[in-house]
């Protein structure tokens, strides 16, 4: 996914047993929402997750689509995860791959890569649904210029713990005694639980930064209760549990390591280098970057603002 402008979250003060609170700014994409839970201006990232969006849950009228054109990355991994609908992704190393809830399409950018994002043609005929998560994974400083790479694990791939109300599927990484195939550079934990009503699921405790996002339901944690569209942070090593509450609840879990420093961004790029930024810039520009296969005639041009001055966040522009 492209960056897309948007106000910061909010994060109000939190309550006991909870480190933060960020609650996500909501923006409009032409009538398909978007919120964005990370980067905030009181955290930057949770492990070595930079950037955390929630796509819909959202219908596209018939004829109509998600378009996201061709658009660079570099220095981190886009992870999408989807729990309604379909997206065909594209990449300059020819890649070509539909994705469906359960899946997992994990692109690691590295030294460069362009891709687009796109509803495939034969789902424009009827209306179709797009709900799901967008978010990237920084490089670790060793990494940062790997060769770009993309790979797609099948759900039916994913190991998945279901017992007591409680079904989890492992993304990314380790936690609850199970390890996802899905290769990563830096320690960390992505799974999609399921929690049917007053089911209780503690949050593994060998990660250092952990959070949870809150899709669907409620949750309450030390007593205190979270509806949807919040993510909650903790401290490390404190023995947290969350409880569904009356309606059940469906939860993003995330975090791992503490990150080798901070990182800049713009736009679609993330580098502990602000240099690199600059040159990713300018090769965007010049036409340096490779075409994306099956996708060569559009793309999504450098935004005008530019503010990569400090580890924090540059604006960029929309996607369409």
């Amino acid at each position: 996914m492209s960056w897309q402008p948007a106000a910061d979250p909010e994060c109000p003060p939190p309550p006991t047993g909870v480190e933060l609170v960020i609650v996500p700014r909501a923006h409009d994409l032409g009538g398909f929402e978007v919120r964005r839970a990370l980067p905030a201006r009181e955290r930057q990232m949770v492990g070595p997750f930079i950037f955390f969006d929630q796509m819909g849950p959202g219908e596209f009228l018939a004829g109509t689509g998600l378009d996201v054109r061709p658009h660079p990355h570099i220095g981190l991994a886009t992870v999408t995860y989807l729990f309604d609908g379909s997206i065909l992704h594209r990449d300059s190393l020819g890649s070509q791959q539909p994705i469906v809830p359960g899946d997992v399409n994990w692109m690691t950018a590295g030294s460069g890569i362009a891709h687009s994002e796109r509803t495939h043609t034969a789902l424009r005929t009827h209306s179709n649904r797009l709900f799901g998560i967008q978010s990237w994974v920084a490089l670790p400083k060793a990494a940062e210029e790997s060769p770009a790479d993309f790979v797609h694990h099948a759900a039916a791939t994913l190991p998945v713990l279901d017992d007591g109300g409680i079904r989890l599927r492992l993304i990314a990484g380790d936690g609850w005694g199970m390890r996802s195939p899905v290769s990563t550079h830096w320690p960390l934990f992505y799974a999609d639980a399921t929690l049917a009503p007053g089911a209780s699921l503690p949050l593994p405790e060998q990660h250092e930064e952990r959070g949870v996002y809150v899709v669907q339901g409620a949750v309450e944690v030390a007593g205190a209760r979270f509806e949807a569209d919040r993510m909650l942070l903790f401290r490390a090593g404190d023995g947290i549990g969350l409880t569904a509450g009356r309606d059940g609840a469906r939860l993003l879990m995330l975090g791992g390591a503490v990150m080798d420093g901070p990182r800049f961004i713009f736009w679609n790029f993330v580098s502990s280098s602000r240099e690199r930024i600059e040159q990713a810039i300018a090769d965007w520009k010049a036409g340096r970057f490779a075409k994306v296969a099956g996708d060569e005639h559009e793309f999504i041009p450098l935004p005008e603002v530019r503010r990569a001055t400090a580890p924090r966040v540059s604006e960029g522009s929309p996607t369409s």
